[in-house]
């Protein structure tokens, strides 16, 4: 990922660095293990904790790894051999009975873990902002819209209810998903433990408080990493929706909100009266990427045999780039959210701008259930002048006390246009969710 769109979190998570100490810890959490077990000895291993951590692998490290493997074309035989270089003889032991893919695999896990721990904490932050404004607009009127078209009256606050309830579910994708890649591969070459005994997979996993892989072969099961990203990609959905949203309604032609326009921020190179909808902009098109790392991701699942390595390059752009994507749409949709520019005045204007046709289906009742008309001739009734009243501009009160087919009086009139009856059970709906 570029730096554009990089959080702090996901630049040093995802550094070089950062992935050499994860297999030094996957490595080191091994060879404790092994000693416990006598298979290497004990004095070797705190030899090197104690290096390690007086000593931590750095980028200057990192770039030794990359000068041995430019010569090895091995990355696993790089690492150990600049283990060796740095921390002396006693690395030796370290990656014993292992193979390349038991540290990478479980190692590539304890990142992806931490980045999932970043994402849901950003999500959390995103939904209390969508609280918040959701309490605040409880009762602001706004008109509903389907197929873009005005259709009945609403609160603002419900928008934001909405995205809670859909952020909820989300939250539950992505703590299972990280519940999936939770998971310890040690099981050596082709995962038979021939090499290495299956109560060092499984002394990792419980020291970590994760699972053992109950059966492997030489690499971890890719499904794994595709659920990662499909609830990465179902999430980017999310938050592609409420930008969406945030584009429309800060159109000209609406106007009821728009994002915050910072002191000495521009709009344009030559207009100088724009102010665009970047942020959300910005945050849909890093969604429509989270997509696409899904397909790449479910193409991974498929390996040849045993293991090949058709996923290995693709997991290098697509686990840190969907992670980090992922967290910087959040913080740019949290800011937005927060310091969302409402226009009240502007909502309840364009929910009265067609002249009361938003009401038209209370008046559709009130004809079946208190006049008795049939619903057929009731919704006849009501379209006709509804229709006439998109013509010529209307109010459908008048045109419906005009008819000389409409037998509702002027009192039953004011009640089928009455905006506090739509509203009326908002406060049930908040409650489901204690508010």
């Amino acid at each position: 990922m570029i730096d554009r769109y990089l959080t702090p979190e996901m630049k040093a998570l995802w550094s070089e660095a950062s992935k050499y100490r994860a297999w030094l810890r996957v490595e080191l959490a091994a060879m404790q293990a092994q000693a416990r077990h006598g298979e290497v000895p004990q004095a070797a291993f705190d030899t090197l904790t104690a290096q390690s951590a007086a000593d931590p692998l750095d980028e200057a490290f990192a770039l030794k790894v990359a000068e041995i493997e430019a010569v090895t074309r091995h990355d696993i035989v790089a690492f150990t051999r600049a283990l060796t270089d740095r921390y002396g003889d006693e690395a030796r032991f370290i990656h014993h009975g292992l193979t390349s893919t038991d540290v990478v695999d479980t190692a590539q896990n304890l990142v992806l873990d931490e980045a999932l721990g970043v994402i849901i904490t950003d999500v959390e932050a995103l939904r209390e902002v969508c609280r918040i404004q959701a309490a605040a607009h409880k009762h602001t009127p706004t008109v509903g819209r389907t197929h873009g078209i005005h259709a009945e009256p609403m609160t603002f606050g419900l928008k934001f209810l909405n995205w809670m309830a859909t952020l909820d579910r989300d939250l539950e994708r992505l703590h299972a998903a990280r519940k999936r890649i939770q998971v310890v591969m040690l099981s050596g070459s082709v995962g038979t433990f021939a090499h290495v005994s299956p109560r060092i997979e499984e002394e990792v996993a419980q020291a970590w408080g994760w699972q053992a892989a109950p059966v492997t072969n030489q690499t971890l099961a890719r499904d794994r990493h595709a659920e990662v990203l499909s609830a990465l990609a179902i999430y980017g959905t999310t938050v592609e929706k409420i930008a969406v949203e945030i584009r429309h309604l800060q159109r000209s032609e609406v106007r009821e909100a728009m994002e915050p326009f910072g002191k000495g921020q521009t709009g344009s190179s030559s207009m100088p009266h724009k102010k665009n909808p970047i942020l959300t902009e910005n945050v849909t098109g890093l969604a429509r990427l989270l997509r696409g790392y899904l397909l790449t991701g479910l193409e991974n699942v498929p390996l040849w045999h045993e293991r090949d390595i058709s996923h290995s390059s693709a997991e290098r752009v697509i686990l840190p780039d969907a992670t980090a994507a992922t967290s910087y749409a959040t913080r740019r949709l949290t800011g937005v959210l927060r310091d969302l520019v409402v226009f009240p005045d502007r909502m309840l204007r364009n929910l009265n701008d067609l002249g009361g046709l938003v009401f038209s289906q209370r008046v559709l009742h009130a004809l079946i259930d208190e006049k008795g008309l049939t619903r057929e001739d009731a919704y006849t009734l009501v379209q006709r002048n509804a229709l006439r009243s998109w013509e010529t501009g209307e109010g459908l009160r008048d045109l419906l006390k005009a008819d000389p087919e409409s037998p509702l009086s002027d009192a039953e009139l004011d009640e089928a246009f009455d905006l506090g009856w739509y509203l009326r059970h908002v406060d049930d709906i908040y409650a489901r969710f204690g508010m």
